[in-house]
């Protein structure tokens, strides 16, 4: 499959026309050029700019105008892991707004034909962390990063823990599913009722609280919240985020903590991070970048406001028919109309060999709000001044807010060589 790109021609459509009524719009200039290139009417485009009479092609921006870029089309089917033993749990087994578990298999294929051995991931926007977890193996040091509160401290459970202390953890879980609490406190007055099941809200607040009081180092807590955010998944009156929760309580089954399954010795060199991602950029190299930043316009931190409630416990104010925190601090750049500077600053900055970044095409939106922040031409101009491009492709039934269209979506990896 070929995809042409168009670059921008808003600086050129300038340098090309007056505002007069002449002026042209994008789509007419596409038109007239494309008709021009089909007739053969190759660097015979006349046009007047700054009193200068001069051919389109003689603009410089002009010469890679249209260019062409192959997309290939993956249909290998891939295994899933087997599930959990019995009271434990994995660093996949939660849902997540674009989650790429599912998608492991396509992403490591296409980083062992394109990249070989290698011996430090990055993954610089990891969520739930399973891209990095894929690449945690000996002999690679993993970076994983993320900026919310919730994903950072299951990423260091999971991801950063290097001394077992199973033992302890097993007695503290055991405790914890045993606390019975009748009163009110400060999760079920907010989150009783709707998110979750009146009597699961107060034990999960009491949970938490207790976590606070018996944890004996950060590690203890982190894997304890882990396996508290993990455990309210299970239970949790929503469709897998905490936007908003569904009108009818039915899912009332008793909140139970379990343990994580952490493989303690291919940690050892790992770290981990919660930073913005274009300030880390600036501090770490390593040998394979993996991007899979926010692709619309809908904010992580308004999806899973409650999860960084709860993480954080500072117990704030909250408003609204979904009891949301002020969240104007935990706001991604990727999500705005500034996306692509983003992303571009980013690129710019990274010091590593291989870059992959992940980009659904999120298909048709009903209220624009899951509509692409970047789309394939800018990304290509980006990457280009980096290195040589490739793009995969892999139809894929992506878990969303349950609002867009998700007809003919396709996640794309765009694959960088790094040369520049």
């Amino acid at each position: 499959m070929k995809i042409k790109n168009l670059l921008k021609v808003d600086c050129l459509r300038e340098r090309l026309l007056n505002k007069g009524e002449y002026a042209l719009s994008k789509r007419e200039l596409f038109t007239i050029i494309l008709d021009g290139i089909a007739e053969g009417h190759n660097r015979s485009f006349d046009c007047v700019a700054d009193g200068i009479q001069t051919t389109f092609f003689d603009y410089p921006e002009a010469e890679n105008f249209l260019h062409e870029i192959d997309t290939q089309k993956v249909k290998k089917s891939y295994l899933q892991h087997k599930k959990s033993k019995a009271g434990y749990f994995q660093l996949q087994n939660r849902r997540y707004l674009g989650n790429k578990y599912k998608l492991l298999g396509f992403i490591e294929d296409i980083v062992s034909q394109k990249c070989g051995a290698v011996s430090s991931f990055c993954d610089i926007f990891a969520g739930t962390g399973v891209v990095g977890d894929r690449f945690n193996k000996h002999g690679v040091q993993v970076f994983s990063n993320d900026f919310l509160s919730a994903n950072y401290i299951c990423l260091q459970a999971f991801l950063g823990s290097t001394i077992d202390i199973q033992k302890n953890i097993i007695e503290k879980i055991k405790h914890l599913n045993s606390l019975e609490n009748s009163n009110e406190n400060y999760f079920s007055k907010h989150f009783g009722g709707t998110y979750f099941e009146k009597e699961n809200a107060r034990k999960i607040g009491i949970i938490r609280e207790e976590i606070t009081e018996i944890a004996e180092s950060e590690n203890e807590k982190n894997i304890l919240v882990c396996s508290l955010l993990y455990a309210m998944d299970k239970v949790a009156n929503t469709v897998g985020h905490y936007d908003a929760f569904r009108k009818r309580l039915d899912m009332l089954k008793p909140i139970k903590l379990l343990m994580p399954y952490i493989n303690y010795n291919r940690n050892r060199n790992n770290e981990v991070y919660k930073e913005d991602a274009n300030t880390l950029i600036r501090k770490i190299s390593f040998d394979v970048l993996y991007i899979d930043p926010p692709y619309n316009s809908r904010q992580y931190s308004d999806t899973y406001h409650l999860l960084e409630n709860l993480t954080d416990w500072k117990r704030p104010e909250v408003i609204g028919i979904g009891k949301k925190m002020d969240r104007s601090h935990i706001k991604s750049a990727y999500c705005l109309k500034n996306a692509t500077q983003a992303f571009a600053d980013l690129i710019k900055n990274a010091n590593c060999k291989h870059i992959l970044l992940s980009y659904n095409n999120t298909g048709d939106s009903k209220d624009g709000r899951s509509n692409a922040r970047m789309g394939d031409n800018e990304i290509l101009q980006i990457l280009n001044q980096k290195g040589d491009v490739e793009i995969f492709e892999k139809e894929y039934k992506a878990f969303t807010t349950g609002k867009s269209n998700g007809e003919n979506n396709a996640e794309r990896i765009f694959y960088c060589k790094v040369t520049k």
